[in-house]
């Protein structure tokens, strides 16, 4: 069993109990880590406190990831509390619904600038507010997607943001190393969290998702979860800059 104990973790991203945050804290807190839970804004607080409520000794804050000021009184804020930090989980995305159906030409300038900084660039971000705190090392990751690779209908705009996300996850891998921080991503199959339900045709991408895969079915949120915690613990000391697929085989196939 993966021991956490010892440890801390702020996570991103806890909208609702269907959030893949939701997955990796349960996991994370299993294993023993101590949890701090980050939630968007105050219309998102009451749902999440009451989930960060069910996790014993797990605390929550408020932090806006497109915004460096809420960023950087959230690291002071974990600083004060914890002292240090061992486990970052950034699990966030965000595109306007509208550029998530139709033709990707139709893309806008203004929906691609937010895909771009909410998705990809709180990535940076977050990361740097932690490295200070990561005295000992640590495991940085954030979550990804097939279509980062391969065209899906309808996931436009986010295919992009997910792809430039892949490659911010090797740079910060090969930047971040000589301080014994490893950042990985996970790529998910699909999963019906708030975000995703803004994709058109989701209900017959899981299907088809669930036909085509090896294990002829869709993951969850908790089996996301243990890999989080997998890459969270000692068991991944050497694993860095990697993209690792949570989808019950899907990305294998051809046909």
């Amino acid at each position: 069993m993966i021991n956490l104990a010892g440890k801390t973790a702020v996570v991103f991203g806890l909208a609702n109990k269907r959030s893949i945050a939701w997955g990796v804290a349960q996991k994370l807190h299993e294993a023993g880590a101590t949890l701090a839970i980050c939630y968007q804004n105050e219309r998102m607080k009451a749902e999440a406190q009451d989930l960060i409520n069910e996790l014993t000794g797990a605390s929550g804050f408020q932090c806006d990831v497109s915004v460096d000021a809420e960023i950087d009184s959230l690291f002071v804020a974990l600083k004060e509390k914890y002292g240090k930090l061992d486990i970052l989980v950034h699990a966030v995305a965000f595109a306007p619904a509208s550029e998530l159906r139709g033709e990707f030409i139709n893309t806008t300038r203004e929906g691609f600038k937010t895909a771009m900084d909410v998705s990809v660039y709180s990535l940076v971000a977050v990361s740097r507010g932690a490295v200070p705190l990561m005295t000992d090392g640590g495991s940085i990751m954030t979550m990804s997607y097939y279509a980062a690779e391969k065209v899906v209908p309808n996931y436009n705009v986010m295919a992009v943001a997910k792809a430039g996300l892949e490659c911010t996850v090797r740079y910060l891998a090969w930047n971040l190393g000589s301080k014994n921080i490893r950042v990985n991503a996970i790529s998910a199959g699909p999963i019906k969290t708030l975000a995703a339900r803004g994709v058109g045709d989701l209900t017959e991408m899981m299907r088809m998702h669930a036909d085509r895969a090896p294990l002829h079915r869709n993951v969850d949120q908790l089996e996301v979860g243990g890999t989080a915690a997998y890459l969270a613990s000692d068991l991944s000391s050497a694993v860095t800059g990697e993209v690792i697929y949570v989808d019950c085989g899907y990305n294998v196939m051809g046909f």
